[in-house]
């Protein structure tokens, strides 16, 4: 008699064996199978612990890398923790402790969960970016970045949040306050670290027409880049001065009304003393201020501007004087921090103007000369390309706007007023914050200001603790470390910079530490890195697409180039798991505490298998998916099913009547390609197909049985583990061969056709793939006889395999 499936002790006994014969330990130095890396973006590890949405795309990876050790790869799939983070860091500013303790504690509940879950990471591979261990060698390639110019220290406009006493992201401020307390956020030029990511930009973007990724985030990242091609255009201003704006649309310039300029820029500084309306125009840039860039440009829906009166600049095409404004969409840290607007043939100008009582030039027109331009702009995408000419332009007059376009740049150019130019949209990467615990930038400053990094020698620097964490007055915590802040060795005296990097920096980087992570001599073997990287398949959030997953292309790009990495691209493929919404649909979390699920409940209640097989089940691993509790039910009812048919020896024979041989071939055909498509939902219906045929059969071949089970094993590894040692067997299953299939055999020997009249079905019928036409339409005739009964047969129509059609009257 079979025996009940009691996953508490199913699970627990297979997970102490994997750790204690380290089952998953991965040989990097075995060269001789063909290599598989299957990576999970890692997690930060916070207090609460696993969400359900976390074992969704670990579960996949988890699949992937043990179908491919049994295909006969060399698999390598570890974990790690991206440790350094905020609510560490304000846990130690609440308490006063350390927060290494508290992330060292959080981490060790991570992995308690993750091993209760079967997965089969290599945990001596574990890597954490907080240990200093691991940011030695984050440290040393940023000093490589400085080194080659990329990394840079510069005056910035910043988002500065005085109670957190650090800096933030554009994506950390909503509404002028911080994303985390709901804090005030002011603009404050600082002194920061940053990447020039610029300077890489057409390498990314060459770069993804190489990789395997979805292309939605592929696009995001090109419109992230936002190359434009354009010309770089001076303009004197009325009384001295000068700037230059960058266009697109050079055939427009004849047709400027006004110009805007950044209200926090360099420009509208200089000009402050010259301005008719002084308090207005300052009022109106301390409003500018408070307001972080998003709600400066993306979220900018309103056509607020400031008129600088009395100031004016002279557009060089032809001499003509147009009025300088500000505006707070004009933004100092992107381009030149100035922009020339054409109402005309710019909708967000027209809309400008409008409010602002400013005058319309038209000056493209189609052949007809009937675009009218008095109630909405027309601009590029109505008039490229289309044969349209220009109007009101001097000598251009009549030309395409294409033939204009060469003409007035190169008219500009020989002025020697404008250059041809390629520009960019994403700015310089912020690589610092006022924080603690973040990795030290290893550098110090010289009594006379310059830069000194330290000696390889001397890294990594270490943080030091403190009685105090947090910063105050725009200063980082570390201003507080006195002692450790004065730097005085080898001849070199000054002070240790006291930014710390970004939570970006480890991750940036960290899919090469695990292929060598003791390594003290260099971030990873060369040898090691030609044979593992690329990374074969990434599985991670969306959400990463302009961050970590930008960053980490920049980071082994520059790596690249030096020699230090095999490949220009990190991630081979890229997949992005969907969310698992609550019962109601809706996003877990705060807002609906009763719908949130908590996994370990779910492993605790039905065992992991049954998350993981559940989780899988749902539906395609893109989408995003509700929670259905009964259907958790289901998925540990149907292990129970397979648990108690295949641990009955009565139900396991040695014989083959061949009765189940295509259902099996068809299942290990369609789970295999599945599994590689990353199908599982559909792999897994076949897996119930065959179970039901089993069943139905009451016996199973040895043959089919096992090999059944080690493709179950890779979803619901730890029953699989179990019903292959019931099956006799001593050793783990996770090394077995993966099954194959004959192709003859998948093939179904009856299709079923449909049996017509005139055109309409009125029956189906099965039949032999090789049966003759007459006898199809004979066996179709007899099914549908009682409706041809006192009809005229005109006509009879056989589709091989598809349709009989009996045409009558």
């Amino acid at each position: 008699m079979s025996e009940v499936y009691n996953h508490h002790a199913i699970e627990s006994k297979w997970q102490k064996y994997w750790e204690e014969n380290q089952t998953f330990k991965t040989d990097v130095w075995d060269f001789s199978k063909p290599k598989y890396y299957a990576l999970d973006m890692f997690p930060y590890p916070s207090g609460v612990g696993l969400h359900a949405g976390h074992p969704e795309g670990y579960t996949a990876t988890d699949i992937m890398s043990r179908m491919k050790r049994m295909q006969g790869y060399n698999v390598l799939h570890p974990m790690g923790y991206d440790s350094f983070g905020l609510p560490a860091e304000q846990y130690a500013v609440t308490t006063g402790n350390h927060p290494a303790g508290f992330t060292e504690k959080n981490i060790e509940t991570f992995s308690k969960q993750l091993k209760e879950l079967g997965f089969d990471y290599d945990w001596s591979k574990m890597v954490a970016t907080s240990d200093p261990k691991f940011y030695k060698w984050t440290q040393w390639i940023f000093k490589k970045l400085y080194e080659d110019g990329y990394a840079k220290h510069i005056d910035m406009p910043v988002n500065w949040c005085e109670e957190l006493g650090t800096v933030l992201s554009n994506d950390e401020v909503i509404d002028g306050k911080s994303e985390r307390g709901g804090y005030p956020v002011v603009k404050k030029m600082m002194k920061q670290w940053v990447i020039d990511q610029q300077a890489f930009a057409e390498e990314l973007l060459d770069g993804l027409n190489e990789i395997d990724w979805p292309e939605s985030t592929k696009e995001i990242q090109r419109n992230w880049i936002g190359k434009s091609t354009g010309v770089e255009v001076d303009f004197k201003i009325v009384g001295g001065g000068e700037f230059s704006i960058f266009t697109t649309c050079i055939e427009t310039i004849y047709g400027i009304t006004f110009m805007v300029l950044a209200p926090d820029g360099e420009i509208v500084k200089g000009l402050l003393d010259r301005v008719e309306n002084l308090d207005e125009v300052q009022a109106y840039i301390n409003e500018t201020l408070k307001k972080n860039d998003l709600d400066r440009t993306d979220l900018n829906k309103t056509k607020s501007g400031c008129p600088l009166k009395g100031i004016y600049a002279i557009n060089p095409v032809n001499g003509k004087e147009v009025p300088l404004f500000i505006g707070d969409f004009v933004l100092a840290s992107y381009g030149t921090g100035a922009v020339m607007a054409v109402p005309t043939h710019d909708q967000r100008d027209f809309e400008y103007a409008e409010v602002h009582g400013l005058p319309l030039i038209q000056v493209i027109n189609n052949t007809e000369g009937t675009v009218d331009v008095s109630g909405h702009a027309f601009e590029k995408q109505d008039y490229l390309g289309k044969g349209c000419i220009l109007m009101n332009s001097e000598e251009f007059d009549g030309m395409t706007v294409e033939d204009a376009k060469k003409a007035i740049t190169k008219k500009l150019v020989d002025m020697g007023v404008a250059r041809e130019k390629v520009n960019y949209h994403f700015r310089e990467w912020i690589f610092a914050r006022q924080r603690y615990w973040g990795e030290p930038v290893p550098c110090v400053y010289k009594e006379d200001g310059s830069i000194v990094f330290l000696d390889d020698s001397e890294l990594p620097v270490v943080l030091p603790e403190l009685e105090d964490y947090k910063g105050r007055g725009g200063k980082a915590p570390l201003e507080n470390a006195t002692e450790w802040k004065a730097y005085d060795k080898n001849g070199l005296k000054g002070t240790r910079e006291t930014s710390t990097m970004p939570g970006s920096a480890g991750s940036s980087w960290y899919y090469f530490r695990y292929i060598d992570p003791d390594n003290d001599k260099e971030f990873a073997n060369q040898e090691l890195l030609k044979h593992w990287m690329p990374v074969d398949l990434y599985i991670g959030g969306p959400e990463h697409a302009v961050g970590h997953l930008m960053y980490s292309r920049i980071w082994n790009r520059f790596l690249y180039n030096k020699g230090l990495s095999p490949v220009k691209e990190p991630f081979k493929k890229l997949v992005h798991q969907g969310m698992i919404l609550g019962e109601n649909g809706i996003k877990m979390g705060k807002r609906f505490p009763e719908f949130v699920v908590n996994p370990s409940d779910i492993v605790n209640e039905y065992g992991a298998d049954t998350l993981r097989l559940y989780e899988m089940f749902m539906g395609p691993l893109e989408v995003s998916k509700p929670w259905n509790s009964a259907a958790v039910t289901g998925a540990r009812k149907f292990i129970n099913r397979v648990f108690t048919f295949f641990t009955e020896p009565a139900n396991i024979t040695d014989d083959n009547n061949g009765n189940l041989e295509k259902v099996y071939h068809q299942t290990v055909k369609k789970v295999t390609g599945d599994f590689e498509a990353l199908g599982f939902n559909t792999a897994i219906a076949q897996m119930m197909i065959f179970v039901n045929a089993v069943y139905k059969e009451g016996k199973c071949p040895r043959e089919y049985a096992e090999n059944f089970i080690k493709m179950l094993s890779c979803i619901c590894p730890h029953v699989g583990e179990e019903i292959w040692q019931k099956l006799g067997h001593d050793n783990t299953i996770a090394f077995e061969p993966w099954p194959t299939f004959d192709e003859s055999k998948c093939v179904e020997d009856t299709v079923e056709i449909a049996v017509q009249i005139n055109g309409k079905v009125k029956a189906t019928l099965a039949i032999g793939k090789e049966d003759p036409k007459d006898e199809v339409i004979a066996k179709g005739k007899e099914l549908i006889a009682d409706k041809l009964d006192g009809k005229t047969i005109v006509k009879e129509i056989y589709v091989p395999g598809r349709i009989v059609n009996i045409v009558i009257r």
